[in-house]
């Protein structure tokens, strides 16, 4: 088997999956959830960067020779540094890649940041684009980075939202709380900035209360879940790295690990993803 790995620090990534599967259902999957260290969003960049190279390493062994990281802190914190000095030294190129890939790494990691950058510049018209996210991601300002890059003209304001997280992993997110934290924290970056007509929901489990978010923002206002642009991306990417593409599996299988508990991800898993799940727990 050499299917794509998926990583996540927990949940979120699944809603990642999702979309990716749903675009791309011929493929072999394996996601890889960290739960028990979960959530990465209040530790240092250093501490993510361990915790996530030690999962990606994990996922290379087992076969995959792509890898996602379907996590928002973990694009944000430790992307960088994986693509551009760990896999250089861990998976030099092959000699049998192809010229146009020579010096590229054997082995690929992508995140989910560059890919919701890349869409929004279709999707706003006033050029004012909010983000709500973990506090982490906020704090490591990646987005307005990857933003400016690719849409200099384009201003970005950031919300940290640090209870929607924990409202949808406790299974509150259609609850009235979380109408009174998603209003809130909606209503604070429209006040900072009334000309965004654009939201990116910086943080794979906030697709759970699209609902809610829905309800809290102007008409007019489009909200951008990261699912389907990251799907549409790695089928582009795909269809230009040819080499990577041929090597990977097509029998429709996902698999599970999770570093929990596994029946407590299966219950969890299974909401996110509205399937059974069965899990294998282990250790990294």
């Amino acid at each position: 088997m050499a299917p794509i790995g998926i990583f996540d620090s927990g949940y979120g990534g699944l809603t990642i999956l999702r979309q990716i599967r749903k675009l791309m259902p011929q493929y072999d999957y394996l996601y890889l959830g960290d739960n028990a260290r979960a959530p990465y969003g209040p530790r240092s960049f250093q501490l993510v960067y361990e915790f996530t190279l030690q999962a990606v390493r994990r996922l290379f062994d087992m076969g995959c020779p792509l890898i996602i990281l379907g996590c928002n802190t973990a694009s944000a914190k430790a992307l960088r540094t994986i693509q551009q000095r760990d896999l250089p030294l861990l998976f030099p190129p092959h000699p049998s890649q192809p010229d146009a890939e020579a010096q590229l790494p054997s082995r690929r990691v992508l995140g989910v940041i560059r890919p919701t950058a890349e869409c929004v510049g279709q999707l706003t018209h006033t050029r004012h684009v909010g983000i709500v996210a973990t506090q982490g991601t906020i704090a490591s300002r990646t987005y307005e980075l990857e933003i400016a890059k690719l849409h200099p003209d384009i201003v970005v304001t950031g919300e940290a939202c640090p209870m929607w997280v924990p409202l949808v992993e406790n299974y509150e997110f259609d609850s009235a709380g979380a109408d009174y934290f998603v209003r809130k924290n909606l209503d604070h970056l429209l006040s900072r900035d009334p000309q965004i007509d654009a939201i990116i929901l910086g943080c794979t489990h906030f697709p759970l209360l699209l609902d809610k978010i829905r309800r809290y923002v102007p008409e007019g206002v489009q909200i951008i879940p990261q699912g389907h642009y990251v799907a549409q991306s790695l089928a582009d990417y795909l269809s230009r790295h040819p080499y990577m593409e041929a090597r990977l599996t097509r029998t429709g299988v996902t698999r599970f690990l999770t570093t929990e508990q596994a029946d407590t991800f299966n219950t969890s898993a299974a909401m996110f993803l509205s399937a059974p799940v069965q899990a294998e727990r282990i250790t990294l």
